[in-house]
């Protein structure tokens, strides 16, 4: 492109700034003072010296998030009136109304600096136990929005917390017990502390003694009745599996003893406690909480466990409840148990009749969106651990979701065909869940792949996964119910994305790039040709004559594929993170880019491409989705985005100089920001314009000359982009 030497200037009038009301700039001629003025008009004359230009920047907006708060996995929990609070490990503290149990909805929470693993409650604040960064002191008092108020960094690995009157007393691993005073919750500060043998797991406190259990003892007394100077008095000897958790009743200490299960412990005597009672439960015992004659106990893989204690001395088993995940802390408010289930989330679980216990509802506060697919208003989420979240977006800025279904493996990718859901759910295979009713998926058949499957897509009848160190695995589905093994082709890598384009299909194949399978016989696939990434190929999008790779570190690799049998890279962009997904529609290709988002580049020149946009997720982006003007981004434990991506407002056309009569007439030139259709105008009393020019296809610098213009005793000009 041919460029004028000259720095171009803002546009004004040469006797006065005028700007009209539409905004575009104008020149008046009038007072160019030339050395002389040409008598006869000539004809017009435009020497062009810009070439045309490809694109412009696009403008990333984001327009929804679901569910709008990141996920963790439930390691502990309390309840206080009508609200649940979750210590949610690495996502630090949520709260959840259950005014209504059969209904629970987050409200709020607040990401604390380490990893939250227990909490207490009393009066407006929350204190969690938030791993090596101590105590955190949160405030409850407007649920929706909890603040940090203060914090005090214990010297161990904060487990669990008790709070009584105006001390935090703190299960804090190697460091013992450590009681902290929180009168002033801006400023808690220790008060004193007691060394315990081995890591303290769990502390509760009743009247002037605290409880603890521990890894190598199993359960100590310490008498707290000066918290400056705890002092044990008296323990007992677990055994198998240590203490984990206790709780206090009466003159009874009930122990979550892991493999031993429950111990039931007579503390009318702190200097000698002693065992009178036990009840080996099927699981691990992690907590334990107390109600009536009844203990609940948090046994781990085996879910929630009801034990009558009626009698100390010979507890019985009188029901339960599995719980989907690992069943770490249970909390008990009228009836109704919420267990912290880990990656099972929070489970709701009515124990109004012990022996017939219900779960009444759940809420999910772990997830990892590393697939996403959208049919309709709805988008499917493979949410690895939590299986397949159905989310309606038909307000895209208030997505919702309306259906869940647990999968029996990882849930890594899902594909959409009818009125069923294909998830690529690891080492469970593929499973086919009918989505005719979102509010209720229901798995209805499933193949379990010789692999670990990441990826699926589905043509006709046929499902294409891709099956990691199995290759590309291929089920014909025309009965949903009954999934079968049609065929299959080993790749050199492993198969980490699959696309379908007519006869062929194109795996994206690790480190050995990308593969083009022939599967016009589904039954004996056969590889036609290959090209080799430079890096990991995780993902590619087939449109038109051209497959378009995902290759992480490389960014993203464009693949000349008209002829399968030897596909050629005709360009490429090297996008800044770890390229995993790639959907094309239009000219952009949209790439999920690990930690750097989303990344919009134009591929309208497949040799050329350009980054014209991008939206930092703050996630780590492993999949996407474009559906019309929306783009869908699975952002791991960040969950679902939704963007939508248009044309940023390009920038007015400038009349620039250098400028002035020549023996042309009146010369100027116009600056076209970007690619388009521009007209020049010209007006001898600002009322009335006439078209001098129309430039079609043009960008950069033009000259205009109006050789009109020396036979006119005033003259204004305006440049204006045509729509």
């Amino acid at each position: 492109m041919q460029t004028d030497p000259n720095t171009s200037r803002p546009c004004r009038c040469l006797t006065a700034a005028l700007t009209l009301a539409q905004g575009p700039d104008c020149w008046d001629a009038r007072t160019t003072n030339p050395r002389r003025r040409f008598a006869a008009a000539g004809i017009l004359a435009l020497l062009v010296l810009a070439g045309s230009g490809r694109t412009q920047d696009v403008r990333v907006e984001h327009v929804g998030q679901w569910p709008g708060f990141p996920r963790g996995s439930a390691w502990g929990i309390a309840v206080a009136g009508q609200y649940a609070y979750i210590a949610d490990d690495r996502e630090g503290l949520h709260v959840i109304d259950v005014s209504n149990p059969a209904d629970p909805r987050w409200v709020g929470g607040y990401d604390t600096p380490g990893a939250a693993g227990g909490v207490a409650v009393s009066g407006q604040y929350a204190y969690v136990a938030d791993s090596i960064m101590g105590l955190q002191v949160i405030d409850v008092s407007d649920p929706a929005n909890p603040r940090r108020v203060g914090g005090y960094d214990t010297s161990g690995f904060a487990r669990e917390v008790a709070v009584v009157g105006h001390y935090a007393y703190v299960a804090d691993g190697d460091a013992g017990l450590q009681v902290i005073d929180v009168s002033d919750p801006a400023n808690p500060r220790r008060v004193g502390g007691a060394f315990v043998l081995g890591q303290v797991t769990d502390v509760a406190v009743s009247g002037q003694y605290a409880y603890v259990t521990d890894s190598i003892i199993g359960f100590q007394v310490i008498d707290v009745s000066d918290p400056a100077q705890p002092q044990p008095v008296g323990r007992y000897v677990v055994g198998l599996g240590a203490g984990l958790a206790v709780a206090v009743s009466g003159q009874y200490a009930y122990v979550a003893a892991g493999a031993s299960g429950l111990l039931v412990i007579d503390v009318s005597d702190p200097a000698n406690p002693r065992r009178v009672g036990s009840y080996d439960t099927p699981g691990t015992g992690s907590d334990v909480a107390v109600s009536g004659n009844y203990a609940y106990v948090g046994d781990g893989r085996q879910g929630l466990q009801v034990v009558d204690v009626s009698d100390p001395t010979n507890p019985r088993r009188v029901g339960g409840y599995d719980t989907p995940g690992y069943a770490m802390e249970v909390a008990i408010s009228s009836n109704v148990a919420y267990v912290a289930d880990r990656d099972g989330g929070l489970q709701v679980i009515d124990v109004s009749d012990p022996a017939n216990c219900r779960r009444v509802a759940g809420y999910d506060a772990r997830g990892d969106v590393l697939g996403v697919a959208v049919s309709g208003n709805y988008a499917y989420l493979a949410d690895r651990t939590g299986g397949l979240q159905v989310i309606n977006v038909s307000a895209p800025a208030r997505p919702d979701r309306v259906g869940v279904l647990d999968t029996p493996g990882w849930a890594y990718g899902v594909a959409v065909s009818g009125q069923h859901a294909y998830v690529a759910d690891g080492t469970a295979g593929l499973q086919v869940i009918d989505v005719s009713d979102p509010a209720n998926p229901r798995r209805v058949g499933g193949y379990d792949t010789p692999g670990e499957a990441l990826g699926v897509i589905v043509s006709g009848n046929l499902a294409f996964v891709a099956d990691k160190a199995a290759g590309l695995q291929i089920l014909d589905v025309s009965d949903p119910t009954d999934p079968r093994w049609v065929g299959g082709y080993d790749t050199p890598g492993e198969a980490n994305g699959v696309a379908a384009d007519g006869q062929y299909v194109y795996v994206a194949d690790g480190n050995s790039g990308l593969q083009v399978i022939d599967v016009s016989d589904p039954a004996n696939p056969v590889r036609v040709g290959w090209y080799d990434t430079p890096r990991l190929a995780y993902s590619v999008a087939v449109s038109g004559p051209y497959a378009y790779v995902a290759d992480g570190d490389s960014g993203l690799q464009v693949i000349d594929v008209s002829d399968p049998a030897n596909p050629v890279r005709v360009g490429g962009y090297d996008t800044l993170g770890n390229s995993k997904a790639v959907a094309i529609s239009g000219r952009y290709a949209y790439v999920a880019d690990g930690y750097f988002g989303l990344q919009v580049i134009d591929v309208s020149d497949p040799v050329n491409p350009v980054r014209v946009g991008g939206y930092d997720t703050y996630g780590y982006s492993g999949s996407v989705t474009v559906i019309g003007p929306y783009a869908y981004v699975a952002d791991g434990v960040r969950d679902l985005h939704i963007f939508q991506v248009v044309a940023a407002t390009p920038p007015a056309p400038r009349l620039d100089g250098p400028f002035g009569l020549t023996a042309e007439g009146f010369a100027a030139w116009l600056n076209a920001p970007v690619a388009g259709t521009y007209r020049v105008e010209n007006s001898g009393d600002l009322r009335t314009w006439e078209t001098l020019v129309t430039l079609t296809n043009v960008s950069g610098r033009v000259r205009v000359v109006d050789p009109a213009a020396t036979s006119a005793a005033q003259r204004f000009y305006r440049a204006v982009r045509v729509p």
